[in-house]
């Protein structure tokens, strides 16, 4: 009698989690396999095949040298590693991604204390022009983000601390502009 009532009590909490656990299963496989959200890649039409990625320029008033090339790399990696597309030269790649930083400015103060500047911050912006050469259309928009940084520090020793964080940053927001139909 006492292993009766113990399997009933267990066996419909058990029964519960297996249900819940199949329409979780269920419900993740509608979502992802019908198209409508992807949550590890990039939403990208089948047709689109091939991408090109042009050196990021900097044109910023203040030009950190080591920023467009590793954003351009990062960039690079991003799009290579989280989609599907071949990366080329050519101008008739399906996507074509021409980008700019437009500002580098490090003169904001942003903290205060005891009356003296206690953060810093950083912003940076990247203006960006895509081509869809199939559809025949251009998309230009702009990404900025904010870095603060201790006032303590010289301008040279807070990029090589934040440099990791901008480009990761930075390099998310483009990509998510791109690839995301949220």
């Amino acid at each position: 009698m006492k292993n009766n009532f113990i399997s009933n009590k267990i066996g419909p909490a058990k029964g519960m989690t297996i249900k819940l656990f199949f329409i979780a299963a269920v419900a993740s496989t509608l979502l992802t396999s019908c198209g409508i959200y992807s949550f590890r890649d990039a939403v990208i039409p089948e047709n689109i095949k091939t991408v090109k990625i042009a050196f990021i320029e900097n044109k910023a008033r203040y030009i950190n040298p080591q920023l467009a090339p590793q954003l351009t790399d990062k960039l690079l990696q991003k799009i290579i590693n989280g989609t599907k597309l071949s990366r080329t030269n050519s101008d008739e790649a399906h996507y074509q991604i021409f980008a700019t930083i437009t500002n580098y400015d490090p003169s904001q103060t942003v903290g205060v204390s005891a009356q003296q500047a206690s953060t810093n911050r950083l912003t940076v912006t990247v203006h960006v022009l895509l081509k869809k050469t199939l559809e025949n259309k251009e998309q230009e928009f702009d990404v900025s983000r904010n870095f603060d940084f201790s006032a303590n520090l010289t301008l040279q020793a807070a990029e090589s601390q934040l440099m990791d964080d901008i480009l990761r940053n930075i390099t998310d927001d483009i990509f998510n502009q791109i690839f995301s139909n949220w």
